[in-house]
């Protein structure tokens, strides 16, 4: 997608990679909106702190990083010994895993890339054919999101109003996102619609990281505090739902989601309103039987205690400035000696759920696991 840095339009991708230096190079979400700056990751293990610290976040961006992570791990191996490699692609695997549990992405990316692996008969071999499989997953995942614009952009009809939840955009892809790949393929087929970004506490990524994606992209929104979208569906003014997913279960159609998802998917359902969700398929977990067995990541204390920001400027611009700004602040909120509890995904039942949309087209959660031939073959081969 393009983005305005400096009042220029600069093309660029959430997650590249630096074969020249062995250097994975991330868009720091941490700082938008206010300033644009890439993060390098030079090797695995900062690469895992990139993913745990959320400079780079949601489920198909930490999922390409996976891939390029393992691919770097793989290339920074010295010597010629098969075993030892192997060994190497463990550890490195294991480090990049536990970075976010929750999220099945960089598990089925890096899964992919060591599935290309054994047709290299030596080390040098096995260290191309990473590489080339994490391009290649990163390739699809843009592909896949392609896709999925263009099978949801038949659900929104102009005059529409549309609610969304945390960041399901390019930023949480490696390009054009999930959620909101339905709305940037129907704005630019002219429809004109208007967008409700819940600023999805305690991170705020639908105030911070949606709301300045659709800023550069046109498309008419407005941020609500959270706990706002009941009093506008009550009111009839939300008609749609399309949210993320960090794993959908193939088994069942639960979907695990940043924390709030829930929430949302019920009032929805009490209100008739359609709910969907978008998902690549490296989003689809068949292994796990039941949603419990997600592990749910629980975040520090301190997202929800306080927030982050910049000092208030006077003024207004259109866009961020690489290295402009105020650094960022964190200012305590709450009460000095409460402690808080903080989860950072929920999970929504089937039920809720109107319809996934996929790369292949929209299915009923209930659904997937009928499909599962077709649909994990489409996890095979990156592309739909």
């Amino acid at each position: 997608m393009n983005v305005r840095i400096a009042d220029q339009s600069v093309p660029h991708r959430t997650v590249t990679f630096d074969a020249d230096r062995n250097v994975i190079e991330l868009i720091d979400q941490r700082r938008l909106p206010h300033q644009f700056q890439i993060f390098e990751a030079p090797d695995f293990r900062a690469t895992a702190r990139a993913i745990r610290d959320m400079i780079v976040r949601g489920a198909g961006a930490i999922g390409a990083t996976a891939a390029y992570g393992l691919a770097q791990g793989a290339r920074a191996f010295r010597g010629h010994d098969l075993r030892r490699f192997e060994a190497q692609l463990e550890r490195v695997f294991g480090v990049i895993h536990d970075a976010r549990p929750t999220a099945v992405d960089p598990f089925n990316a890096m899964n992919a890339v060591l599935a290309a692996l054994p047709p290299g008969e030596t080390v040098a071999e096995r260290q191309a054919l990473a590489l080339a499989a994490a391009e290649e997953f990163a390739l699809g995942n843009v592909r896949e999101c392609q896709a999925i614009g263009r099978h949801g952009a038949r659900l929104i009809k102009s005059g529409m109003r549309i609610l969304t939840h945390c960041n399901a955009g390019w930023l949480a892809f490696v390009d054009y996102g999930s959620a909101t790949a339905p709305l940037y393929t129907a704005h630019d087929r002219g429809r004109r619609f208007h967008v409700y970004c819940d600023e999805t506490r305690p991170r705020s990524q639908g105030a911070t990281l949606t709301a300045w994606e659709l800023a550069q992209h046109g498309i008419a929104h407005e941020i609500i505090a959270d706990n706002a979208a009941g009093h506008l569906m009550q009111r009839g003014d939300i008609d749609l739902v399309i949210v993320g997913s960090d794993r959908t279960l193939g088994r069942t159609g639960e979907v695990a989601n940043k924390i709030g998802t829930y929430t949302k998917a019920v009032l929805a359902a009490r209100h008739g309103i359609p709910f969907y969700v978008a998902i690549p398929w490296s989003t689809l977990d068949w292994t796990l039987r039941k949603g419990r067995e997600i592990i749910i990541e629980e975040r520090s204390p301190d997202e929800v205690l306080g927030a982050w920001g910049i000092p208030r400027t006077r003024g207004r611009r259109t866009g961020p400035r690489p290295g402009k700004s105020p650094e960022p602040i964190y200012v305590r909120v709450a009460n000095p000696t409460s402690t808080a509890r903080n989860p950072g995904f929920d999970l929504t039942p089937p039920d809720l759920i109107t319809g996934i949309i996929t790369p292949a087209g929209i299915f009923r959660p209930q659904d997937l696991w009928r499909h599962r031939k077709e649909l994990r073959a489409g996890l095979s081969h990156p592309g739909g």
